[in-house]
């Protein structure tokens, strides 16, 4: 038996899925995403007890939600303490600098893997064309053209064949290689 390890994992994944949920509201704002989406009503109940307290602290730029943002650093900061303090390591504050560096550098690789991960749904989705009205479809869509839409519009047309998906996944893995994320 490992308790210990089962404990990890629970309070790891924990953290790790209401961390995507965070910066799912972050993105969704940010792309100015159908506040009454099914799928958005969802997000913001299962975030507002965490952000609308911290709005008090960092009010939203513009479609920039600093809250969401803050709060998703947080998040894996405590992952990072959490992993830190189960493996019996002394947690010192000479850790705070690699603990904030580690919560960004997490921070950049998670919105560009969301990103990546959005794209590939969305073009599986155009694969088995669902309903376009489906609040997922829906959400995918309004979540990635902000992405797609300019390079779409670079891209020679090709007579129905939309590369586009392929060039932004690929300066999203470069991103990823370049930073060394």
């Amino acid at each position: 038996m490992n308790p210990q390890g089962a404990l990890f994992f629970l309070l790891t994944t924990a953290i790790e899925v209401y961390a995507f949920i965070v910066l799912t509201r972050f993105i969704l704002q940010a792309v100015r995403a159908d506040f009454y989406n099914p799928i958005s009503q969802m997000v913001v109940r299962l975030t507002n007890p965490v952000l609308n307290p911290l709005r008090a602290l960092l009010p939203s730029r513009g479609n920039i939600d600093l809250a969401s943002l803050a709060c998703v650093l947080l998040l894996v900061a405590l992952k990072v303490v959490v992993m830190i303090l189960l493996s019996g390591a002394p947690l010192g504050a000479q850790a705070a600098g690699p603990i904030v560096l580690y919560a960004v550098r997490s921070l950049g690789s998670m919105i560009i893997n969301y990103f990546f991960f959005a794209i590939l749904v969305r073009v599986i989705l155009s694969w088995v064309a669902p309903d376009p009205y489906h609040p997922f479809a829906a959400i995918m869509t309004q979540v990635t053209e902000p992405l797609l839409g300019p390079v779409r519009k670079v891209l020679p047309n090709l007579g129905g064949l939309d590369l586009s998906p392929l060039v932004v996944l690929l300066g999203l893995q470069f991103l990823m290689v370049l930073f060394a994320l």
